[in-house]
This record gives structure tokens, sequence and C-alpha cells, in this order.
């Protein structure tokens, strides 16, 4: 008989912040730190520990134990403290596409800074895995990725239940990405925790491992049996080389050792079978299981922390990173860029945006996202001053008011230009500054128009907002109060700026336009522009008309209510199966805005719902009745639902923008708005981590929950064999497709509880009071991938950033443009400076199956490189100009020496 190894890696799997708040939790990391200091330095046979593949750990208990940090490296540098490759363990379809990247980037950079290299790509408990991973860890120099969840199902208090219609057939197996890039998968087939907590006493351990052995050699393929010994914020169990030590008498047939992953997995692929099948393609998400333990309804518990987190990713992403290519101080900048990364990031790990802790753990969310968002905003403005300052602006008319916009898209476009504008300041020092308001509503506002750097001039559209205060942060003086007229400027652009800026200025005078009779015909009841005509209807439904193709979409926007009896895990509807919806209601119709370039009108639709479950859901939830199997129904008192609708129509757009406010005043529920898209498929698209997966409509035959909701990162899609719909969200990352014909997109989901191993109540996730919903609606021909509306979606939240300025001589042109690329079924990511050096790294996705051509211009006898996800140059693909193709789903980048 061949004699197997039993590895025994010894672990804790830390929730930086969970069933406790982050500094409850840390206080048994600094004990669990200084346990293994200690264990580490009296026992040499104490192989190594694994800290869970995340680098914070080691910053979260250095800041209580600065003092430990030389012995902390020490550990680390010998291989005995595992660290890395992420700077945190992050959820994974909650995260943007860069976000992931930059969780690896500052990971790695970390791990390797702290003398390791990271070989594991370690995903223990996340909440399902995007299908292009094997693609981004192959980029990392990772073979290897280990994962718990999205193959067997996992339930209450991490209990597997396996089946033979569940269960891979080997604990190993080879995962394909989309791209056909492939990693060894190692799937924690009995948990995590299979090898926790092993007894020291003969005959405890002999049950142990009779039980443990046989479920481990059910999976595993080779001789090398991997066991855990660790679980959730698990102490050190000190006398584990005793425990071992003990088994090996034993069980004389199996050698067993305290190891390491590195050392595991070289010997696993000494031993791995020919016939091993690559039987993971693309995404894990639980397909194969019933459906009750995925996890997926964490897309929509707390939305509110789902919108925080995708504003903050857009401002980093595609404000902040780019403009650090126009900073004049790069190492501020990337530093700066570093810091306020790592801060969101410490919102990203699967039990915080997931929005599946206790209230006091969401609330210390909020304020990073704050921080983040206004320190961000900040630094940005404060360095586009700096930018503008620099720039030639003035103009014949002294009075002109300059305006530096800074392009950061990626790509040329035409868009209405939002900004504030302050006109006429005065300063404290130059009147008594409580005679300043009275003065300056004596002065009339003149019109207005743009010119732009070509001497050009457009139409713009002022508002008044009134009388404002604000402040001028001279380089070198104090700060200079004053009050302005502060008016609201509109105007249409169009540009070839990708990446950029130019200067236009905002000129007093009247002009006559040819476009200045208005193109909207907005009545209460009709929208329209040169693409989209939209009608209204008495419900608060809309029909959108596509005038470039005459296909029409109708009724859209119903709102539909269900009770929730579940948690902030998993949607259970509740045992009446009842459905509320706004469909034949009545809404009163407004017109709140109608000019040359933007009308908006709201609709009011007032809702009656059950303000929440009936008593039973309270004895459900205190007996850990696990949802289920729970039946509680709705309570027989009403709660008003005030919706408010407001659909805006922008002048050159090719979609409908809707914005939503709702108070919640009922509990235990779950509003969707729903969007009928043509007459069926059997499939969808949906926006992923660099890809747009395809995803049937129906679930696999061992599904059993009547729901099958899923994730989105930017917009779902849904098409018939002639006509499509993408709905793309701020921050919005559940839907379903219901009947093969509507999406469902989830705006308010009100839950009481945590949901797993206890009774934890959470009143604030019952997101009781105002609650926000953005999302745009695309109409297009075909699919969302052969009309390239997807390119769409991706540039809705994206906004140009607008500075004032004082009019200067300046030094070179009023217009730049830093990137020049064509290949418009590719989709853009990311542009940003290197790491290192003044390089520019730009990063492309292909979302098709077909071969695409990417063209790009470079500067002039400066050399362009491939590069790795980690900004490692690969390939010297040529100097000043590149043209390539880019294979179906690959992610591509790209660094341009400067």
């Amino acid at each position: 008989m061949e004699k197997k190894t039993a590895h025994i890696i010894s672990h804790s799997h830390w929730d930086r912040e969970w069933y406790m708040s982050l500094e409850e939790h840390r206080y048994y990391l600094v004990k669990l730190f200084d346990d293994l200091l200690e264990q580490l330095a009296i026992d040499p046979d104490f192989h190594s520990f694994h800290l869970d593949g995340q680098t914070i750990m080691v910053d979260d208990y250095l800041q209580v134990r600065p003092q430990k940090e030389a012995e902390v490296k020490k550990y680390i540098r010998e291989g005995r403290l595992i660290i890395g490759p992420w700077y945190i363990l992050q959820d994974a379809f909650l995260t943007s596409a860069e976000a992931n990247i930059r969780n690896l980037l500052y990971g790695m950079k970390d791990t390797k800074k702290l003398g390791q290299e990271g070989t594991l790509g370690y995903f223990p408990d996340t909440f399902g895995i995007y299908g292009q991973a094997p693609q981004i860890l192959k980029q990392a120099k990772i073979d290897v990725a280990a994962f718990g969840r999205g193959v067997t199902p996992t339930g209450f208090n991490n209990q597997v239940h396996h089946s033979d219609d569940f269960s891979s057939p080997y604990s190993e197996m080879m995962w394909e990405a989309p791209d056909g890039s492939k990693v060894l998968g190692i799937l924690f087939a009995n948990w995590y925790s299979n090898g926790n907590e092993i007894p020291a006493e003969k005959e405890a351990a002999a049950a142990f491992w009779q039980k443990k052995l046989t479920d481990v050699e059910k999976f595993a393929s080779t001789s090398q049996l991997l066991f855990m010994n660790g679980c959730d914020h698990q102490p050190l169990q000190k006398d584990v080389i005793k425990a071992i030590d003990l088994a090996n008498e034993l069980m004389p047939n199996v050698t067993f050792k305290h190891s390491s992953f590195n050392e595991y997995i070289a010997e696993l692929k000494q031993e791995l079978p020919k016939e091993l099948q690559t039987i993971i393609k693309g995404e894990l998400r639980n397909q194969k299981t019933d459906g009750w333990s995925t996890l997926v309804n964490t897309a929509s518990a707390r939305i509110y922390l789902k919108q925080a987190n995708d504003r903050c990713q857009t401002l980093l992403e595609r404000v902040l990173e780019p403009m650090g290519l126009m900073a004049p101080d790069k190492d501020l900048h990337r530093d700066f860029t570093e810091f306020y990364w790592k801060m969101l990031m410490e919102n990203h790990p699967h039990d915080s945006i997931c929005g599946c802790s206790v209230d006091e753990v969401h609330r210390e969310m909020e304020t990073r996202f704050e921080k983040v968002e206004k320190g961000a905003k900040r630094y940005i403005e404060e360095q586009a001053r700096e930018i503008a300052a620099t720039l030639p602006t003035s103009h014949q008319n002294p009075d002109a008011v300059p305006l530096v916009l800074f392009h950061a898209s990626g790509k040329a476009c035409g868009k209405v230009i939002k900004t504030n504008v302050f006109v006429h300041k005065i300063y404290f020092d130059e009147m008594n500054f409580q005679d300043i308001p009275e003065a300056l509503k004596k002065i009339d506002l003149p019109s207005y128009f743009v010119e732009r750097p070509d001497g050009s001039i457009h139409q713009a559209h002022v508002k008044e907002i009134g009388t404002t205060f604000g402040y001028d942060l001279p380089k070198d003086g104090f700060r200079k109060p004053y009050y302005a007229k502060e008016i609201e400027v509109n105007f249409w652009l169009e540009t070839d700026i990708q990446v950029g800026f130019e200067v236009c200025h905002l000129v007093p005078g009247e002009r006559t336009f040819s476009e200045g009779n208005p193109i909207w015909q907005a009545s209460a009841k009709k929208l329209e522009n040169e693409h989209l005509s939209v009608s209204i209807h008495e419900d608060g439904t809309y029909c959108i008309k596509d005038k470039n193709t005459g296909l029409a979409y109708n009724h859209l926007g119903s709102y539909e209510d269900t009770g929730d009896i579940g948690n902030e895990y998993m949607y259970k509807a509740s045992g009446d199966g009842k459905t509320l919806s706004t469909k034949n209601s009545s809404s009163s119709i407004e017109v709140i805005e109608n000019t040359a370039f933007r009308a908006s009108i709201l609709l009011s639709t007032t809702f009656s719902v059950p303000k929440q479950a009936d008593d039973q859901l309270k004895l459900e939830r205190e007996n850990l009745v696990w949802h289920p199997e729970r039946t509680a129904g709705r309570h027989q008192e009403s709660a008003e639902l005030k919706i408010q609708t407001v659909l805006v129509l922008e002048k050159g757009s090719k979609g409908l923008e809707v914005k939503v406010n709702i108070n919640n005043q009922a509990k235990d529920h779950r509003l969707r708005a729903l969007f009928p898209a043509g007459s069926g498929n059997s499939h969808h698209y949906a926006d992923s981590i660099f890809e747009i997966v395809k995803r049937p409509n129906q679930p696999e035959n061992q599904w059993s929950n009547p729901s099958f909701d899923h994730h989105m990162q930017r917009f779902v899609s849904l098409n018939d064999s002639n006509q499509g719909l993408t709905v793309a969200g701020k921050g919005l990352h559940e839907y379903e497709i219901l009947d093969g014909k509507t999406i469902a997109v989830t705006l308010l989901r009100s839950v009481g509880e945590l949901g797993d191993w206890g009774v934890f109540e959470t009143p604030e996730a019952q997101c009781i009071g105002e609650q926000r919903a953005e999302f745009f609606l695309i109409p297009h021909k075909g699919d969302v991938i052969s009309s390239e509306a997807y390119n769409l979606a991706y540039d809705y939240p994206l906004e140009t950033v607008v500075i004032q300025t004082a009019q200067s001589a300046g030094e070179g042109d009023q217009a730049a443009n830093l990137l020049n690329w064509s290949g418009s079924a590719l989709s853009l990511t990311t542009c940003k400076p290197a790491e290192e050096g003044n390089g520019m790294i730009v990063r492309w996705f292909n979302p098709g199956e077909k071969v695409q051509e990417l063209t790009v211009q470079g500067t002039e006898n400066k050399a362009i490189y491939l590069s790795t996800i980690l900004e490692d140059k690969e390939e010297h693909m040529g100097s000043g100009a590149v043209k390539m193709n880019v294979q179906p789903h690959q992610i591509i980048t790209l660094l341009f020496e400067q």
C-alpha cells in the first residue's frame, strides 16, 4: 500500500471585521500574533503559519505592537510566517476589475518588500469567484489557486454538504479562464477547518484521524493529503506538534508533518495524475448546488455600501489615476494613490463590502468611504488647480472665466458638461463681508457662451444658484474668504482627447446659435432627443423607442415588492408568497427641467406594503431556523413606500438615465425594478471582472431555490433574436431574469439579522429612511457585445473634471492628448502612471469571441512593452506606435516609456 502524507497547515482565517467590530477582532489578532511569535521562537519543529493570504494582518498587528516589527519581519523572511499575495481577502464579485488588480498589486508589493514571493492564489472563503481568476493569477506568475466556495455548497456554521450531484470528483482540478489560461485548483472539499483542533490524546486522536483521513481520501487524486489546522479567528493550537507526533505513532501508514502550502504543492505536483481533467471553466458560483447557500444576496445587503464603493472605485480608477499622468510630482501621486486604494480596500473583505456583518462594522465602513471620497476629491482638485495654473488661460475679454477640462475616459466622446462656476467673486478684504451678499444680488447675470481652444463658440445654458461662500488657500499665505454668485453651466462638448486636458472659456455676451431651438419635446408624458423617444404612462412606467432602429421597449420601470424572511447573506421569500406591484397604479408626473442640453421628468408613486414580517419570523430567528425552512408571512399592518423616479435624457445620449429615491418605512422586504426586454431568450449577459459573461436564464437540475439571483458589476443585458436592453447601475449588483423575458434589478433589500452560526440582530440592515438608486437604460439591436452597448454602460458613471481658474499667460498648449488608441470593440479599464519610473500603464480586455485589432500611438522614439498586470515588462512591442491582435477574452496591459 502506498504510504500517504498528511500535510498539516496551521492558519487562522481572519475576517478583519464581522460579528464583532474591527477593534474587537484586533484584540484577538494581537493575542494570536503574540502566541505565534512565542511558538516560533521556542519550537523549531513548528514549520510555519499561514496568515490567510493577506498582508494587512501584519499592519494591523504592528499598529499595536510596533516594537515587534523586527521579529515579525525575521519570521516572514525565513518563510515561517506566510503572507500574501493579497493585501486583503476581498469579495471577488463586489469589487471592480481594477480593484482586484490593485489588491494583488499592492499585496505583492508588500509581500516582496517583507521578503517573500506570493505563490498561491488564495480564495478560502470568497463568496464565488470570477471566471478570469486563472488568467489574472497566471499573469502574476501564480499557477495554483486554493478555494473553498463555488463548487461544493457550504452552509450554516461552516458545514460542508456533499452528495454525488454536488461534489467535484477530486479536490485537485484544472481551472480554466475564458481565454484558455489554466491554473491548478485546490478545493477545500472538507472546508479550510478539516484539520482543526487535532487531539493530542490517544483515543480521541484515533477517532479523529480515522474520520478525517477517510473524508480527505474521498477526494484526493494523489497520496498528498491536505489538512487545514485552523478556522475563522482560530487561536493557535500550541500543542499541534505533539498532536502530529502522536498521529505518526497511531497511523504508521501515513506520514504526518507540519507543512506549508509551498511544500504541499511541490509534492502534490509530482504526483498529479495525467488524466486530471479541466473540470472547471470560468466563474465559480455554486451553479451545481441546491442554490440555498450561494451567498449571492450579499449583492443586495446594505446597497448604500455598494453605492459608496462604486463612487470611490470610479473616482480612483477613472479620475485620480489617469490625472496622475499630468501630475507634476509623480512620487506624491503614487503615494497618495496607494494610500487611498489601501484605505478603500479595508472595506473590501467579503464580510465588509458584502454587508453581512453587525451594524458597528458597517458604520465604520461609511466613515472609511467618506474619508476616501473626500480625500481623493481634494487631492484631485488641488492637483488639477496646480496643473491649470501653469497653462495659458488668458482671453481677450478680461471677464471670461477659464475652465480647464480634464478628460480621463480613455476615449473620444460627445457629452453634456455640467459644472458649477463662481462669478463676480468679492473677497472679504475688498468689502465689509456683511455687505457682500447684498452687493452681489444687485449684479445682473449676463448671458454666456463657451469658447474652445480652436476658437469655436458653443451655446451654454446657465442657471443662477445663489450667493455662495468660498475661500482660496494660497500656497504662500493665509486663506482668503469670499462670497460669489454661483451658477450652474451646461454645454455640449465633442472631443478627440482620450486622456488629457483643454482650456475653455465661459465668456459673457450674446451670441446666436443654430442649435438655439431646444431639441427636447418635453411634456408631462414625453422626452425626446436625437436617438430616443420616451413615452410615460399613468402608472409611472415608460416606453423607450430607439429612433435609430425603430425598436420599442414597453412598460419599463415598474416596481415589485416581496417579503424577505432571509438574512444578510440570502434572500428568502415570505411564506405567503405574495408579490406586490406598482403596475396599474397612479403616479404624478412633473417636468422639472427642459433645456437645449437636458430634460428631466419627476414621477411620484406611493406604494403600500406590509410594514414588516409577522411575529413568526422573530421566533424562527431566535430558534436558528435555517432560512430555507422558514415559513413566516407578512404583517397585516401596512407602511407606505414613497418612490420618486426622475427620468433624465441628455443631448446625444443613447440611453435613459433614471434616478430613484425611496422613502423606506417597511422592514423585511425586497424592492426591485422590472424591465421587460423582448420576446425572451435562454441566456443573458452580465458584466463581471474583465469579462462579459454569458449565463443561462434557467439554473442547473440540482437547483431547488425558487430564486435564481446573480451578481453583476456594471450591467446586465438581455436580448431576443432582434432587440436587446442593457441596464447599467451605480452600485447595484443583484439581478434576476424572470421568465427569460424580464430583467429584475434589486434596488432595496431590508433584513434584520446577520444570519450565520448564531443570533446576531442587525436592525440597520433594514435600511429604514431615504434610499437611492441610479441606473441607465440602453436599448440596442442584437446583444450587448455585438452592438458594443457595453461601452456606453462602462462610460455611464464617468464625469469630466472641470476646474475654474484665473486668466494667466502660462506655458505650452491649451489642449493636450496623452493617449491615442483605436479598437472600439476593446474595453479600456485603466490608464495610470507606472508604479516605477515615469511610464504609463494602459490596460484593455477583449469581451468578445473574435480577435480584435488594437492600434496605439505612443511617444515618438519611446519604447512600448507588453506588461503583466503587476507591471513587469515582458516583450518589447516597438517604439512610437503599436498594432497588435488581442485574442478573445484576453487581458492586455501595455507599458509606455515616457
